[in-house]
């Protein structure tokens, strides 16, 4: 069986791993270990699973010299990157422990029998349990926070799934190493076999989804191949959840005021932006619409000018380049757009693309310019009133993101348009820029479909909640319930009766 390649993409050159793309078999053996697995972790106390999750951080950090020059040598995003998105990692696992220590996402309700106004009421007592083992697909573009570790990974952990990850095939030594670290503080604290596993290659992520231990799957990447998997799980007999974060053009907005004000800011902020990580983030801004006044003029020439400077961008590998030089020449050659700019074009056998900015009155922006093109580019579209402005964003797809550019005091003013944004959107980013995706509870990584297929985010620690069920108990004896439902005090907020009851933390 041929073994698969690690590709350096500022050389293009292609090295064995030794790894070999798992067989039927072996994805057969990894679910099953999985299932078997979720029968002792998913009785683990809260505290038990998350001393796990901070033996995993400890782990990975103990691993960090090895693990960023691997996941550098095999993705060209930069050692200051890729150590970033190990603390980020750390962070993610680290909150997720304090989530269960905490307890209150297990939404725990107790309704003590008694007569309403319907009649007599049973004992009722409820609560969220872990859903079973779950498959996650690692993503190209975070290779250790959206990927083997990363939140889909923490959170399914932190809920008592065992976890099944496909590795991505940009960074396969990358994910052995990640996975190893994984397995091996899953060792140090007693976790049962198969509580994290691998496989690789894309037949093994298609049986991955279908076989019937898997009880959901978390998934980060493009729209298609969302929908492919989405195809496979709907052949199942039993359906399960999937969790796609899947596309998004993260339309930005700037009004008349802040062009007028802040034109050579915004302008370079959105060239930041849009070149961030070679523009392979899914929260990229991939259209920006600019007054057609001479303050918008300055803004798109800060843009421009901005955009000429950047140096030829290192792709993740050979088909997103393909993928993004297919998708920018095609933007390019729509007959009402222009061309505004570009930057250095790639030399070599580097991996590598060229920055685009490309401009296009509003009244014009149609599906030919509204799909995503993941990679550095950006659309700005010119509008000349909010009635054309509101036109065109009615002809969008939602997405993860939305951005308002407004001067202090114009938000009543501009109501429609954040109306708009907020219908197009999981988030709303006022006066900044979208890309960068904070790790907190307030967070929401999500958004209507197509950028999702989810209510829930995929960030922060009410993630959990996608690989959780609900659960109730009807006039269960005390021993037959968790503890968590148990009369008297209690170490987790609870809703007792209709009254929500805090735990005595001293």
């Amino acid at each position: 069986m041929t073994e698969l390649l690690s590709t350096n993409p500022r050389t293009g050159a292609s090295v064995p791993t030794g790894i070999t793309p798992s067989t039927p078999d072996d994805v057969n053996a990894a679910a099953e270990r999985a299932a078997t697995a979720f029968n002792e972790l998913r009785r683990w106390s809260r505290s038990e699973r998350a001393a796990l999750l901070r033996a995993m951080a400890e782990e990975l950090e103990s691993r960090t010299d090895a693990i960023v020059e691997t996941a550098d040598g095999e993705t060209a995003l930069g050692s200051p990157r890729l150590n970033g998105e190990l603390t980020r990692t750390g962070f993610q696992l680290r909150l997720f422990a304090e989530t269960l220590d905490e307890g209150s996402y297990l939404e725990a309700s107790i309704d003590h029998a008694g007569d309403t106004a319907m009649g007599p009421r049973p004992d009722l007592r409820r609560m969220l349990l872990p859903l079973g083992p779950v498959a996650v697909f690692g993503a190209s573009n975070f290779p250790l926070a959206f990927s083997v570790p990363g939140g889909d990974t923490a959170s399914a952990l932190a809920a008592g799934c065992p976890v099944v990850v496909k590795a991505h095939e940009s960074h396969p030594l990358t994910s052995r190493l990640c996975g190893e670290a994984l397995s091996a503080a899953a060792t140090r604290v007693g976790a049962p076999d198969g509580t994290v596993q691998l496989v690789y290659g894309r037949e093994a992520g298609a049986q991955l989804v279908q076989h019937p231990a898997i009880a959901a799957v978390g998934f980060t990447g493009s729209l298609n191949g969302g929908k492919a998997l989405l195809a496979l799980i709907n052949q199942r007999e039993d359906p399960i959840p999937f969790y796609g974060e899947l596309s998004g053009l993260n339309p930005v907005v700037v009004t008349d005021a802040a062009a007028r004000e802040r034109a050579e800011e915004i302008g370079q902020g959105l060239a930041g932006s849009y070149t961030l990580g070679s523009g392979q983030f899914c929260t990229k801004p991939g259209l920006a619409f600019v007054p057609a006044t001479p303050d918008g003029d300055r803004l798109v020439d800060a843009l421009s000018g901005a955009t000429t400077e950047r140096p030829a961008h290192l792709m993740l590998n050979e088909g997103i380049r393909a993928m993004f030089d297919r998708g920018s020449e095609a933007m390019a050659g729509v007959d009402s757009v222009s061309e505004l700019a570009r930057g250095e074009a790639a030399t070599g056998d580097a991996i590598a693309a060229q920055a685009v900015a490309l401009s296009v009155p509003a009244d014009q922006v149609d599906e030919s310019l509204t799909a995503e093109c993941f990679g550095p580019l950006i659309v700005v579209a010119r509008y000349r009133d909010e009635k054309e402005l509101l036109a065109a964003l009615d002809r969008l797809e939602p997405s993860l993101t939305a951005t308002a550019h407004l001067e202090e005091n114009e938000a009543e003013e501009r109501a429609g348009v954040l109306d708009a944004l907020q219908r197009l959107s999981g988030r709303l980013v006022f006066n900044g820029f979208p890309t960068g995706v904070a790790v907190s509870w307030a967070q929401h990584h999500g958004g209507p479909w197509p950028s999702t297929n989810a209510v829930h985010t995929s960030v922060g620690p009410t993630a959990i909640r996608r690989f959780l069920r609900p659960y109730t108990w009807q006039n269960a004896p005390a021993a037959a319930l968790p503890s968590e439902l148990r009369d008297g005090a209690s170490e987790v907020p609870r809703r007792v009766d209709g009254n929500l009851v805090l735990p005595d933390r001293g």
